[in-house]
């Protein structure tokens, strides 16, 4: 377990100019995200212990509830998209 003292922290004082959103802003001036490109973002420390606990309380809510957790890659393939005519409904938005 990290203590707050060991935590390699960077804050900024005013807001990234690119953010338009309250909580962009605010996560990226706390230390939780740093951006790396037009919205693509790294956690940073503060900000994975903070998703891990989100995580292990969405967990906890859907364990209790009955359901089960799925993990798909990032990546699938383009078939089930074109017989669903997604590919030409989302355009390149899929990447």
């Amino acid at each position: 377990m990290l203590r707050m003292s060991s935590l390699f922290l960077r804050t900024l004082r005013d807001d990234p100019s690119d953010a338009s959103v309250a909580s962009h802003k605010l996560l990226v001036r706390a230390g939780y995200i740093r951006p790396i490109a037009a919205g693509i973002f790294s956690w940073l420390p503060l900000g994975v212990i903070a998703l891990r606990n989100v995580e292990h309380i969405i967990r906890e809510e859907m364990d209790r509830a009955g359901f089960q957790e799925v993990h798909f890659p990032a990546l699938l393939p383009k078939d089930p998209y074109e017989r669903t005519n997604r590919w030409e409904e989302y355009g390149p938005a899929l990447f």
